[in-house]
C-alpha cells in the first residue's frame, strides 16, 4: 500500500511526433522497470500498426517505482496519450484520472496545433503542467526561441522548462527529479466508501474485459463485489493488478493509484468509460461527472469484396467495437456493394485505422464508400431528419432547406506559406475568423464546413506548406447552405458507392473532375461506357471510356471492301447487344481513388 504523498499521477501531452512514446521509453528504461533485453521502441504502444505508422492509437498506462534523491521511493503512474486530432477523445479521458502533465515541445519544430488543443484539455482538467523541450540534441534546435513561444502561445512560464533529448537519454534524471518535485501527489481517503473512475476497457480473449481504474476514495481488494453506478451491473473482483508494462497482480489498490481489474465481464460495452466504480454494498451514492461521449464526425460504409465474407465482416467489426468506445456501426444495403455497415469515426485516420485493423487481424478484403458527415435535413412538413448516407436522400421536392455541420480549424504555419494556405481554406469555403502572429509563424483561425475538410483538407495542407503547417478542429455546430446530392451514373446505371452531398456552385467542378478520374480508373471494357455526373435528372458532366476492339477485318486481304464492312457492321452490332446487357465491372482501387479528391 502506498502512501498518498508518494504517488504521482501524470500524462505526456505534445504535437504528433514530438516524442511522447520515447521520452515514456526513456522514463521506464531509467527506472529499471523493464529489462534491457525486453526493451523495444514505442514499448507502450501495443498494437502493429501503431508501431507501423509511428503514432500512439490508445492511451496507456504503465506503473514506475522511481527512487528519488531524498531517499524516498516513489510511485509515479504515467499515462501515454495520443497526439493526433481524430484521437482527441483519448486524451481527455486521460487528462480526467491523473493530476499533472509533462508538455513536451519538439525545441527545432516549437509549439504546434495540436500541441495547443492538448495543452488546453489539461489546463482544463486543472493541471500542474511542466514544460519540457525535446530533441535538443538536433542542430536545428533552439531551446529560447521555442521557451518564447510557449509563453506567448499558451502562457505558461517556461524559464525553467527541462530540456532533454529523450532519443539519447539526455536529462531524463531531471524529468525524473521535477515530476516528484513539481506535480501535486493525488488527494483521496482511504477510510471514505470506495469511488473509482472507469478510465478505459479493453477485450482480451482470456480473461473477459480488463478494466482500467483510477481509485479516488476506499480500497479495492481481490473478491470485493463491485457496482457500477452508470451501468447498475455487479460483478465479483477475480484479479487486480497494475502494469509494468506487463500485467502484474496486486492484492488491493488505494487512493490516486491506477491500476486494472477483471471480474467476468463479457462485453466492452458494459462498461461505460466515465463511469463510477463502488462496492455493492456499502457504497458510494454520488457518482464522478464522468465523460462527454465521443460523437463520430465523418461516416463511411464498409463492404466486403466477397459477399460471403459478410459475416467475417460483422464478426470483426463487433469486436473492434468492444475494444472502441468512439466508433459506432449499422447495418445497411447498396445495390451495387450488397449488404455492409455504415460506420461512424472520429475523422478520416480514424477511419483508415479500423479499415487497416481489419483487413490485416481478421483478413477481410474491404470496399470503403465516400466519407461523409451528417447533414440536417428539413422538411416542408416542419420534420427534421439526419442524413448519414447520401444515397438516402429524400426527394429533393419535399426538402425545405439543409443545414451542414462547421467546424472552428486553427492552423500554425510558418509566414512564407501563409497564402497558399488561406487560398486553400477560400476554395473550401472558408470564413476567416483571426489571424494572430507567434514570432515567425501565423495562427489562422478559420470556420469550414465539416464535408470539405473530411476528405482531402489536410493531405493538401501538408502538400502546400512542404508539411511545416499543423492543423486542430472542433465542432462548432450546423449552418444551412445551398447543398445537392450528386450522383454518378456508369453506363447509365448509377453507383450509389460514389454518390455524395456538395454545394451547388461547385458541383460542376467536382462532378467533372470526379469523371475524369473514374475515365482512367475503370478499365476498358468491350463496349464503350458514358460515366456521367448528375444532379436530380440534369447531367452536368460527362465522360465516354472507349471500347476495346479486335481487329474482325484482320483476316481480309485484298479482294471486296464490302467484305470488311459486313464484319465491322457485324462486330458493332454485338457491341450494341453487348452494351445493353453487359456489366461493367469497377475494380476495388477505382473507388478509393475516385474518392481521394484532388483540385
Amino acid at each position: 500500500m502506498t502512501e498518498l504523498s508518494k504517488i504521482r499521477n501524470f500524462s505526456i501531452v505534445a504535437h504528433i511526433d514530438h516524442g511522447k512514446s520515447t521520452l515514456a521509453d526513456r522514463l521506464i528504461q531509467q527506472t529499471g522497470t523493464v529489462k534491457e533485453r525486453d526493451m523495444q521502441e514505442q514499448l507502450l504502444d501495443s498494437m502493429d500498426i501503431e508501431r507501423e505508422r509511428g503514432i500512439t492509437i490508445k492511451a496507456n498506462t504503465v506503473r514506475i517505482e522511481y527512487p528519488a534523491n531524498d531517499g524516498d521511493t516513489y510511485v509515479l503512474n504515467l499515462i501515454d496519450t495520443p497526439g493526433h486530432v481524430d484521437f482527441a477523445y483519448e486524451v481527455s479521458r486521460s487528462m480526467q484520472a491523473v493530476e499533472g502533465s509533462l508538455l513536451v515541445v519538439d525545441a527545432s519544430q516549437g509549439v504546434e496545433a495540436q500541441t495547443l488543443a492538448n495543452v488546453y484539455q489539461a489546463i482544463d482538467a486543472d493541471h500542474e503542467i511542466v514544460p519540457v523541450l525535446n530533441k535538443v540534441d538536433l542542430p536545428a534546435a533552439d531551446c529560447d526561441r521555442v521557451a518564447e513561444q510557449i509563453e506567448d502561445v499558451i502562457g505558461i512560464d517556461a524559464t525553467d522548462a527541462l530540456q532533454i533529448s529523450a532519443k539519447t537519454g539526455i536529462g531524463i534524471p531531471d524529468v525524473l527529479e521535477a515530476i516528484v518535485e513539481r506535480l501535486p501527489a493525488p488527494e483521496g481517503d482511504r477510510d471514505a466508501p470506495l469511488k473509482a473512475m472507469l478510465v478505459d476497457s479493453y477485450y482480451d480473449a482470456y480473461l473477459g474485459v480488463v478494466v482500467i481504474i483510477r481509485v479516488i476514495d476506499g480500497v479495492i481488494k481481490k473478491g470485493d463485489r463491485i457496482k457500477m453506478l452508470g451501468t447498475g451491473g455487479k460483478y465479483p473482483v477475480d484479479r487486480l493488478g497494475v502494469f509494468r508494462p506487463k500485467m502484474e497482480d496486486i492484492g488491493e489498490l488505494g487512493p490516486g493509484e491506477i491500476g486494472f481489474l477483471t471480474a467476468s465481464i463479457k462485453q466492452v460495452r458494459d462498461t461505460r468509460v466515465g463511469d463510477t466504480i463502488t462496492h455493492e454494498k456499502k457504497g458510494t451514492e454520488d457518482a464522478l461527472d464522468g465523460f462527454k461521449p465521443a460523437q463520430p464526425v465523418v461516416f463511411c460504409g464498409l463492404f466486403p469484396v466477397d459477399s460471403a465474407q459478410f459475416e467475417d465482416l460483422r464478426d470483426s467489426i463487433e469486436k473492434l467495437a468492444l475494444n472502441d468506445a468512439s466508433f459506432s456501426f449499422e447495418m445497411e444495403t447498396s445495390a451495387a456493394l450488397g449488404f455492409g455497415f455504415r460506420c461512424g469515426f472520429l475523422g478520416l485516420l480514424h477511419l483508415e485505422v479500423i479499415r487497416d485493423r481489419i483487413e490485416r487481424e481478421y483478413d477481410i478484403d474491404l470496399i470503403t464508400t465516400a466519407p461523409s458527415v451528417i447533414y440536417h435535413v428539413f422538411m416542408k412538413d416542419g420534420s427534421m431528419i439526419e442524413l448519414h448516407n447520401p444515397a438516402d436522400m429524400p426527394d429533393p421536392s419535399t426538402i425545405d432547406h439543409m443545414e451542414e455541420p462547421r467546424i472552428k480549424a486553427t492552423i500554425l504555419v510558418p509566414d512564407e506559406y501563409l497564402g497558399d494556405v488561406l487560398k486553400l481554406c477560400q476554395d473550401r469555403r472558408g470564413i476567416q475568423e483571426d489571424l494572430t502572429y507567434a514570432g515567425t509563424r501565423a495562427m489562422a483561425v478559420y470556420d469550414l464546413p465539416l464535408n470539405e475538410v473530411v476528405f482531402d483538407f489536410y493531405d493538401r495542407l501538408k502538400s502546400v506548406t512542404k508539411g511545416y503547417a499543423s492543423f486542430d478542429y472542433q465542432m462548432t455546430g450546423y449552418r444551412e447552405d445551398n447543398l445537392v446530392k450528386m450522383s454518378v451514373l456508369v453506363n447509365d446505371e448509377p453507383v450509389d458507392a460514389l454518390s455524395t452531398m456538395v454545394h451547388r456552385d461547385r458541383a460542376e467542378m467536382r462532378g467533372r473532375a470526379m469523371c475524369e478520374k473514374l475515365k482512367d480508373l475503370i478499365p476498358r471494357h468491350m463496349f464503350k461506357i458514358p460515366i456521367q455526373a448528375a444532379i436530380g435528372g440534369k447531367v452536368i458532366a460527362r465522360e465516354t471510356l472507349s471500347a476495346l476492339r479486335k481487329d474482325v477485318t484482320a483476316k481480309c486481304y485484298g479482294g471486296d471492301a464490302t467484305r470488311k464492312k459486313k464484319l465491322l457492321e457485324k462486330q458493332k452490332a454485338g457491341k450494341k447487344k453487348m452494351r445493353q446487357f453487359g456489366k461493367v465491372e469497377i475494380p476495388q482501387q477505382a473507388f478509393i481513388n475516385a474518392l481521394k479528391m484532388d483540385d
